[in-house]
Order: C-alpha cells, then structure tokens, then sequence
C-alpha cells in the first residue's frame, strides 16, 4: 500500500510517499481502508520535532481519519465489515496518510451519513477540542457568557457553534474575512480584531474567555480582565502560558485534545441532524501531502484540508 513517512525528524522534505506493507489488526483493533485523513498543525509539529508526541519511526501522520472497516481483530464485537467509521486515532501511533490504517476499535465511531464519507475525516480532533474547550474545561451552561478569542478558524467556528446551541451568549473576534462565517455559526457579537480594541469592544465580563489565537503573553494577560471573579480562561495555544489570576478565583486551563467516543459519537449526531456542519476547505490527494507540510511549515494554513487516499482530490464532493 501506499504511506505518507517521515524516518527522521526534520523539514517537509523528510516526508516521503512510499510503499509499505499492508499492517494486520491485532486484538482489540480494525484494519481501515482510508477515505481519507486530516491534516492538522501538530502533524507538521511531530515531523519536525518540536511537539514532544513519541512516535516510533517511520511514522505515518494523519491522525484524524475517515474510513471503511477492512478487517477486524480478535475481541472486537461492535464493529463489522464494511462500517464507515470515522476517528481520532492515538497520535503516538500511525496515522491514516496511508491507504490503509490499523486503528483500535474504541478510537472510532460510525461516520455521519449525510456527508462524503472522506469529509467525515475533517471533523474529530478539531469538534472534540471545541467540546472540551467549552464544556469539559470551561464547564459553561446555558445563561453564561462565552468570549472565543481567534473564532474564525475551524476550532473557533466549531466553538461557537456548539455554545450557540447550548444557550450560551457568545462574544467572539474575527478578521474581515471570517466575519461572517463566525457570525453564522452563532456569535451574537463578533469584534473585528483588526481595527478594535478588545478591551473596550466586549461590554461586561464574560464567564469563560476562549483563546484560539497566537497572542502576545502581555496581551494574553492583559485580556484576563474581562472574566468575571470566579471565571476561567481556557487556552488550546499550548506553546504559550495560559494566563488567570488567582487573586479573583480566575482558573487558567491550557486544553490538550483528548479521545472521546462518547463526545465524538455525539457530535455525529448534531452533524446527522443538521445542527452541526462539517467544514472541509481543500481535498487534496496522498501524494501532494509532503508540498502540504511545506507549506504548513511555511505559515499557517487557513480552513481544514483533507487528504483524499485514493483520487486526486479534484472530484466534487456528494452526499
């Protein structure tokens, strides 16, 4: 089968298309025939050995995965034989930027059906760290107030939307560009982070302060003053410290996105009912992932990009 591997750390050009055998599921496992993978920043931080993830070497990236069961291992009863599956696989292991993936059972979960079965890749680890974020560290309930600093990537939208719908007020920063889309996805006020001051734009203090955005520790800090005596500041910028302060009982929390078949099986659902849209920005195929992580390496990517398997990634997507 053909992989996406990196034998060393290094630069996009230790990422190589190979030839590699086809893995067996051992117990407790499912062998998957890839739809397709996600690509995410922390693939571009473990190939290049600055996000401290031990993988084995080669790895295969591609954490996030969409999928039909294959073959099934030992002890494995829930799933079958031809299940579209979608998952969040442990990052430690080998990812699904390959044609084939051995993942555990437990990692995975029947894929939406109302969307391509390639798109339903796009959707775990970015939903689950909006879910986490907003309820698991933030523990925010209907009434509160939420305040999502960088809404106007994918976890941000994701973010806002899950608390819309939870009856959460949501206050959230954009740029011109990603207005709109914030706007749509829920927030009942969005600031323009490029032409307003924060500080003066939000009116009241907020319960939760998200913070999705790369800021400056000062400005980071700073930002502290608009939760509420009690509140909490949740951050996924993990390269930066996250700020409280506990002279008012402010929490700081930095989220580290953790598996969840039960939260992740739930988010099918909101995707299945409609409540929830699954945002895919590009397909491409396996074989243009390496120029992927160039450019990744280079700046940061806009939307989520899904890496299609088998095709070139210019078919247009059906339900």
């Amino acid at each position: 089968m053909r992989a996406a591997r990196f034998h060393e750390v290094g630069g996009p050009e230790v990422l190589r298309i190979e030839d590699v055998d086809r893995p067996t599921p051992g117990a407790g496992e499912v062998l998957v025939r890839v739809a397709a993978s996600a690509y995410n920043a922390a693939d571009n931080g473990m190939r290049g050995g600055f996000l401290p993830i031990p993988v084995v070497l080669p790895h295969v990236p591609g954490y996030d995965v969409s999928g039909t069961v294959e073959q099934v291992g030992d002890g494995v009863t829930d799933l079958r034989l031809g299940d579209a599956v979608i998952g969040f696989l442990p990052m430690e292991r080998d990812g699904g930027a390959a044609e084939f993936v051995v993942a555990p059972a437990e990692s995975l979960v029947a894929a939406p059906s109302g969307i391509p079965l390639a798109d339903g890749a796009a959707l775990p680890s970015v939903a689950l760290t909006a879910w986490q974020a907003v309820f698991d560290e933030g523990r925010l309930t209907a009434g509160q107030r939420l305040l999502v600093v960088g809404a106007g990537g994918v976890v941000g939208k994701y973010a806002v939307r899950l608390a819309e719908r939870a009856g959460i007020e949501v206050v959230a920063t954009a740029s011109p560009r990603s207005a709109d889309a914030v706007r749509a996805a829920g927030a009942d006020v969005v600031v323009d982070h490029t032409t307003e001051d924060l500080l003066t734009a939000v009116d009241g203090q907020v319960d939760v302060l998200l913070n999705l955005a790369p800021l400056e520790p000062e400005r980071f800090a700073a930002l502290v003053a608009l939760v509420r005596d009690g509140g909490t500041v949740v951050s996924t910028t993990a390269f930066i410290a996250t700020p409280g302060d506990e002279d008012r009982g402010v929490r700081a929390v930095t989220v580290f996105v953790q598996p969840d078949r039960q939260r992740l099986t739930e988010l099918v659902r909101l995707v299945d009912t409609g409540e929830l849209d699954v945002e895919v920005t590009r397909r491409i195929p396996l074989a243009d992932l390496p120029a992927l992580h160039a450019e990744g390496a280079a700046g940061r990517i806009a939307g989520k990009v899904i890496v299609l398997a088998d095709g070139d990634g210019s078919a247009a997507p059906s339900a």
